[in-house]
């Protein structure tokens, strides 16, 4: 849709960003839950996101010497600061929100996920009641050296 009319008076590049982080933030409030909302981190984190967009979003959107040159129709039209549009920190909030989220979630599924199917497969045994091999088996402890056989005693 390079230069499509707008959908519902709304631009094609305005709706979807609006939608990414309509996606993101429902994702996390409805089903993820890791709380990254309520830390401070987070919020350190989009701040410092923000400060680099700006510097480099404004660099390529300034509208005296455009490096990207967006379709008007698709957008608001809304700048702010350098040229920059709107929809640009929404789209950058979602993208890396998005990120964040995936990867809290997978550091706190660490201990408590569900075993994996391989994991429960390398505890099984096979018929005969051996134990399946892994492809890292656990570390035994060094054989200790036979006993030597005593010496036959002679009775005097």
């Amino acid at each position: 849709m390079l230069d499509s009319e707008p959908f519902l008076g709304v631009g094609e590049y305005t709706l979807l960003t609006v939608l990414a982080v309509v996606a993101v933030v429902v994702l996390e409030l409805a089903w993820l839950r890791t709380g990254v909302f309520r830390t401070a981190q987070y919020w350190i984190t989009m701040a410092i996101v923000f400060a680099f967009q700006v510097a480099v979003d404004g660099w390529l959107t300034k509208l005296d010497n455009p490096i990207v040159i967006y379709n008007e129709r698709q957008m608001t039209g809304l700048r702010l600061p350098w040229d920059i549009p709107v929809e640009d920190f929404g789209f950058g909030f979602a993208m890396v929100t998005f990120a964040i989220l995936l990867w809290r979630h997978r550091l706190d599924q660490g201990s408590s996920a569900p075993e994996s199917t391989a994991a429960r497969r390398s505890r099984q045994t096979v018929p005969r009641g051996r134990p399946r091999s892994t492809p890292f088996p656990e570390p035994t402890a060094p054989e200790q050296p036979a006993p030597k056989p005593e010496e036959a005693r002679t009775r005097p």
